[in-house]
């Protein structure tokens, strides 16, 4: 194993102990009850040993003391059984503990506050994959450590007393053969965690793709991509197999190769156990006792092996949950953030540059200013910064220098939360989450009347499709909308914003999946929601926006045209050449 993969082991495990710290008291509980049980348990041999030696001969028996025997034995197993239960409760809740709380702070503490540039990185089907399916690999190798780790080395040890406590001479042949099942044990450690990592790390591709072909599977099948997708899925399955074979490969030699050991062990006991007591230096009890301890005592090698090779699958896995805890957040607010109240939305955009990529500027000296209530149109090719816009306006990402600021005040001294409560946003990717149609449309104002509610989507013209569906307002949708169309969830995105009319508006595409005839309708309800408000919209088809107070025409990050859209079109450069061919086409059409 290289350095580099023992130290972020080490570095990974003490994370984990930094979580477990917290339930000393179970720790502690478990301890004791582990060395309760462990004591009870081997001290069952010796009683089996006097129990065969009082049966001395044919007519010889001494039952009454076999008897006194039989009843400590039954009430030492009693006491057995029942430390082994508290036992295995108190790991039971330490793992699990554990496993909620680096989940809570996974998806709590981390996801919610994670930038929007590592999720855009990121596959959400990898990110899904180690907070689920990696934190319970690692549940279950943490259970398995608690469980048999502990138990696994107080047996070792206490075996070793009580069979000094017996012969000194056997235990000495006993303890020279254990090396050897230190050496399979490291021998395997070395060859797991690396296979283990890859593995981990290929599932987690392999959910994405999932993921990503689930979502997307209308896409798929309308542009006959399926058999690209099995070939993906073909490629990234043969890589998991190839670093599940070899994981499982070398976990599988543990049992085979501690069980060649613990022969020899027994092997060892037995053979010169009967030369000790052929010499009366041992009862054949005492014999019988010390076999059974040299079972006891090989069987922990066999199974802390097997615990070892699962602690690597479940360190691997925690080191993957761990490097998504530690990602860099978002960049937090500041503490003298100031929380906005109700803005005039007056706008001032100085000197921004930003680019998504370090040695890829996209937007460069960005120079904007918006007087409360103006309607600003942003037109342009694809790629050219009019969704980026947005995103830093609503400060999803931040400006790499210059500053925009609302009503003077920079978006940097204000917090988050305050600055997106004053404006509602409808993009043109929709979002909804399973619950009814009212929970849905009062997301931005929980505390909305019912008569807000039907208002709010009467003036978006949603109420008539709501009222269709089998409970109206109170029907339940899966995620996503379930089978609601397209322009049905766009609506419904449209109503919580009517619902909420924060005095800034961001509208995305927002009437791209809705009908001309209805698109017509609301853009009427667009034209009184804007009233007074200061509204930003980016749209491809300029017909939407004749009306906007200032049309801002974009290429390659800059603002290469502004005015209104005669004035655009009297100046004929870049704005009429878009204009003019979006009409040719219809004509052509």
């Amino acid at each position: 194993m290289s350095m580099e993969n023992k130290s972020s082991q080490t570095a990974t495990l003490l994370k984990v102990l930094s979580y477990i710290k917290k339930y000393k008291l179970y720790i502690i509980l478990s301890l004791v009850t582990a060395a309760v049980t462990v004591a009870s348990s081997l001290y069952i041999p010796i009683l089996t040993g006097d129990a065969i030696d009082y049966i001395i001969g044919p007519g010889k028996v001494d039952y009454s003391a076999i008897l006194k025997i039989i009843i400590e034995a039954c009430v030492v197993m009693g006491i057995t059984a029942i430390s082994q239960w508290i036992m295995n409760t108190c790991n039971n809740r330490i793992t699990f503990h554990v496993v909620r709380d680096i989940r809570d702070e996974a998806f709590k503490k981390k996801i919610e506050i994670l930038p929007l540039k590592y999720i855009d990185a990121n596959s959400y089907g990898d990110i899904v994959s180690r907070v689920i399916a990696d934190t319970d690999q690692f549940a279950d190798g943490l259970l398995m450590g608690f469980t048999q780790l502990f138990t696994g080395v107080l047996t070792i040890v206490g075996t070793l007393g009580f069979m000094l406590s017996i012969n000194a001479g056997i235990t000495l042949i006993v303890v020279l053969i254990t090396p050897l099942s230190l050496f399979v044990a490291s021998f395997i450690a070395k060859h797991t965690f690396s296979m283990f990592k890859l593995q981990s790390q290929t599932r987690g591709e392999q959910t994405a793709l999932i993921d990503e072909m689930i979502g997307n599977q209308k896409v798929v099948q309308a542009f006959g991509y399926q058999d690209d997708s099995l070939a993906r899925f073909d490629v990234i399955n043969d890589k998991l197999q190839h670093y599940s074979l070899r994981a499982i490969f070398f976990s599988s030699i543990t049992n085979p190769a501690t069980r060649f050991v613990n022969s020899l062990v027994y092997a060892g006991v037995g053979i010169f156990g009967a030369f000790f007591a052929i010499n009366g230096r041992l009862t054949v009890g005492q014999l019988s006792c010390f076999l059974s301890y040299a079972n006891q005592y090989t069987k922990p090698f066999n199974e802390i092996s097997g615990v070892i090779t699962e602690i690597q699958n479940a360190i691997a896995c925690a080191a993957r949950i761990f490097e998504l805890i530690e990602e860099e957040p978002q960049i937090p607010d500041s503490d003298n953030a100031i929380t906005m109240p109700a803005v005039k939305g007056n706008i001032d955009i100085e000197h921004v540059y930003f680019s998504y990529v370090p040695d890829r500027p996209l937007i460069e000296d960005f120079n904007l200013k918006v007087k409360p209530g103006q309607r600003v149109a942003i037109v342009g090719p694809t790629g050219c910064g009019k969704t980026t816009l947005i995103n830093l306006l609503m400060r999803f990402y931040d400006v790499n220098s210059g500053t925009i600021s609302v009503d003077g005040t920079s978006i940097m001294n204000m917090t988050r939360h305050s600055l997106r409560q004053n404006i509602g946003m409808v993009l043109q990717d929709t979002w909804l989450k399973a619950g009814t149609i009212r929970d849905n449309i009062v997301m931005g104002k929980p505390d909305a009347t019912d008569d807000e509610v039907i208002a709010a989507a009467k003036a978006s013209h949603a109420d008539s499709f709501i009222k269709r569906l089998p409970d109206g307002y109170n029907t339940w949708i899966t995620e996503d909308g379930g089978s609601l169309s397209q322009g049905q969830k766009q609506l419904l995105c449209i109503t919580r914003v009517m619902l909420c009319l924060p005095p800034m508006l961001i509208l995305d595409e927002a009437t791209s999946s809705i009908d001309t005839r209805t698109e017509l309708k609301i853009q009427h309800a667009f034209a009184q929601m804007m009233q007074g408000r200061t509204s930003f919209i980016v749209a491809h088809r300029l017909s939407t926006i004749r009306e906007a107070d200032i049309i801002l025409v974009m290429k390659d990050g800059k603002i290469i045209e502004q005015g209104r859209h005669e004035e655009l079109l009297a100046k004929g450069g870049f704005y009429a050449t878009l204009y003019n061919s979006q009409f040719v086409q219809v004509k052509q059409s």
